[in-house]
């Protein structure tokens, strides 16, 4: 079984996210979604989801790509949880191109940046909105 794991807030989620989700899992046999924490948002990003985590954990469980939603409370952690989860492949956007390279260099796992969505994004929807 190949399994690959992804990272993010998921907040607001939209069709970029959904698109990105199923890219992911076409990738493998199993997806897991390491899904930032509101500590780690806050006190690591600066950043406020719309929605609390169980809610945003909630969403993604209801979605038939993914497999398994865990914590993300570090940054630090990815490492870990390849080796925890044993994950063949690591998957991010391609805006954190180059940024992640090192999680190949210290397991054996694969790192895809995957093409975002180009004309969504949670930022695009809260400045459309005004948030």
């Amino acid at each position: 079984m190949k399994r690959v794991i992804t990272y993010g807030t998921f907040d607001l989620l939209h069709y970029g996210h959904i698109e990105l989700l199923r890219r992911a899992k076409a990738l493998g046999d199993y997806l897991v979604v390491a899904l930032s924490t509101d500590e780690f948002n806050w006190d690591s990003k600066q950043k406020k989801a719309y929605f609390p985590y169980e809610k945003r954990k909630a969403l993604l469980e209801a979605i038939r790509y993914v497999d398994l939603v865990i914590p993300e409370e570090a940054w630090d952690q990815k490492v870990r949880d390849i080796k925890l989860y044993q994950i063949d492949t690591f998957v991010m956007g391609d805006d954190w191109k180059g940024q992640f390279d090192f999680v190949g260099e210290q397991t054996d796992a694969e790192v895809v940046y995957l093409p975002r969505t180009p004309e969504i994004s949670t930022t695009k929807i809260k400045k459309d909105l005004k948030m």
